[in-house]
């Protein structure tokens, strides 16, 4: 039995020694192809750390000093300034043509967005706040919340409860979460879907009574149930 453990042992060995030897013989053989891809590889490395450090990072910084002037005509609702800009100072969508690839630049797509449902034109603010992305937790459900209005304004109630809904549910706090929960309410109500809206009402009251919402949620409730015959 130990003779056989020992065999087996020397042929695991033998196996081991065979595939290194296999290998080295490879790298050799192939010194030179290996040395390229090597070579290939640590120039896109630095090219990329280059790319981020001597191209990225001062557009980034470019790009925030020309959107000042246009996130102050937004704080001031001069929506049209703000996206076209004033002659003298770029708006949002010179932002996002001169410097797409920055934050900066996806940030004016969301003042772009919002810009737009505040003028009116309620599918180009779609359009631009589907191409807005964020994991902000308060940034991002308002930017969902917002397509729900503008859909909610185009008469598409079905499009519209399905973007509060995601707006609500995405994150949960007291900001953002109870306004949603009550717009996507107020749609099914709209709807005649009391039942459903009276579900949103109940969970509201639980979740968030310290809210705003919460605290006026009573006459909602109220309401649903009227329409229900309670």
């Amino acid at each position: 039995m130990a003779k056989n453990t020992k065999n087996k042992q020397e042929e695991n060995l033998h196996d081991v020694e065979n595939a290194l030897t296999k290998t080295e013989q490879f790298i050799e053989d192939h010194q030179k192809l290996l040395s390229i891809i090597i070579g290939a590889i640590v120039i896109i490395v630095i090219g990329y750390l280059g790319y981020g450090k001597f191209y990225v990072q001062p557009k980034e910084k470019e790009a925030k000093e020309q959107m000042f002037m246009a996130e102050r005509y937004f704080e001031t609702d001069s929506f049209n300034l703000a996206i076209n800009g004033d002659g003298n100072n770029l708006g949002f969508l010179d932002i996002i043509d001169s410097y797409g690839i920055t934050k900066s630049a996806n940030l004016a797509k969301y003042y772009t967005g919002i810009s737009y449902l505040k003028l009116g034109e309620y599918e180009k603010a779609i359009q631009y706040l589907n191409k807005f992305e964020s994991e902000d937790l308060l940034v991002a459900p308002v930017a969902e919340g917002a397509k729900g209005d503008a859909y909610f304004e185009l008469g598409d109630n079905d499009k519209a409860l399905s973007q509060y809904k995601k707006a609500y549910q995405m994150s949960d706090n007291e900001l953002t979460t109870p306004v949603y929960m009550l717009k996507a309410a107020g749609v099914l109500e709209a709807t005649g879907k009391f039942g459903g809206a009276l579900d949103i009402y109940n969970e509201l009251k639980e979740k968030y009574p310290n809210t705003t919402e919460g605290r006026s949620i009573d006459k909602y409730i109220a309401r649903a149930k009227i329409e229900l015959g309670k």
